[in-house]
């Protein structure tokens, strides 16, 4: 039985990972490589780096330093997570079982994307004509015409937040109604931002612009964000019996533990804010708490 098994291996399960291999403690980190880091053509917000960097590059450094320090990330999906008496068992699609004294979840969540072909996803989002994440990079589209889809008051606080950074933006239902109260029509029209019913069909690229068919017409802008909330991947946690929000996040207290003993959880599983920073801060937090857990249960001492 290792001490700790980290499931995740994007920034905030990599950084525990770090910190708990420095501890001297017994590690490993399953990911299913999936992280959303991997999307992100260049993270300028990320402190430490002029001129920013790659997502990727940014998460090969993060794995290659964990790796001066033991911890190798393995790829491979946890598809159930099992209560011993003493610690947890996890299940692997591939592969035998792990078990752990201490489990931290860095699961993240799963972005729902608008209606577009695969094959132009991810060069759109290479390109910077598919963000999801404006306080990423909603300094990116300064004074750009900015399109936003989504409804309810998701879609409608995604498009008044980007309101700050351009005058030209429009909200666009993804289906027929656009699903806003009385009240945000009117926070709407007082910023100028136009609101389009849908439905949107498939998004296409033209040039260096990208296009949202709608009833209106096509609707082209320099840059599209979704906003079509996430799924959170919370399902190992919640079938121990975890407590979550109503959204689907872990509840943790304020040293990243969820409700269940020996189970910890960091990153956007835990709230999805959407920034590395504060995902790596949790894992960071979240390391050191399971390694004074562990230290009133073993001798640590060497």
């Amino acid at each position: 039985m290792i001490d700790c098994l980290i499931i995740g291996g994007g920034p905030a399960g990599v950084t525990a990972a770090i910190y708990l291999a420095r501890f001297h403690l017994e590690v490993r980190v399953v990911d299913a490589g999936q992280s959303r880091v991997t999307w992100i053509p260049r993270t300028q917000n990320h402190a430490g780096y002029p001129g920013g960097i790659p997502g990727t590059e940014l998460l090969d450094r993060m794995r290659e330093q964990a790796a001066e320090f033991g911890v190798a990330v393995e790829r491979g999906v946890v598809e159930r997570l099992a209560k011993l008496e003493y610690g947890f068992e996890a299940h692997l699609t591939d592969g035998g079982p792990i078990r752990a004294r201490t489990v931290l979840l860095a699961t993240g969540v799963v972005n729902n994307p608008p209606p577009i072909s695969p094959e132009l996803h991810d060069p759109a989002m290479r390109r910077g004509l598919l963000r999801y994440c404006p306080i990423c990079d909603g300094y990116e589209v300064t004074d750009k015409r900015v399109g936003v889809i989504g409804n309810r008051t998701h879609g409608f606080k995604e498009a008044v937040f980007l309101r700050t950074y351009t005058r030209d933006v429009t909200l666009i239902a993804p289906d027929q109604d656009i699903e806003l109260s009385d009240e945000e029509h009117a926070k709407l029209r007082e910023l100028g931002i136009e609101a389009v019913g849908g439905p949107c069909a498939a998004l296409r690229i033209d040039g260096d612009r990208i296009v949202a068919p709608t009833p209106k017409g096509d609707l082209a802008f320099d840059s599209i964000y979704p906003a079509l909330g996430s799924v959170i991947r919370s399902e190992l946690a919640m079938a121990l019996g975890a407590e979550r929000s109503s959204d689907g996040c872990l509840v943790v207290d304020e040293h990243q533990r969820t409700s269940v003993a020996g189970l910890y959880a960091a990153g956007d599983v835990v709230k999805g804010l959407d920034q590395i920073s504060h995902a790596m801060g949790g894992g960071g937090v979240a390391a050191t708490t399971m390694r004074n857990d562990l230290a009133e249960r073993k001798a640590l001492w060497r």
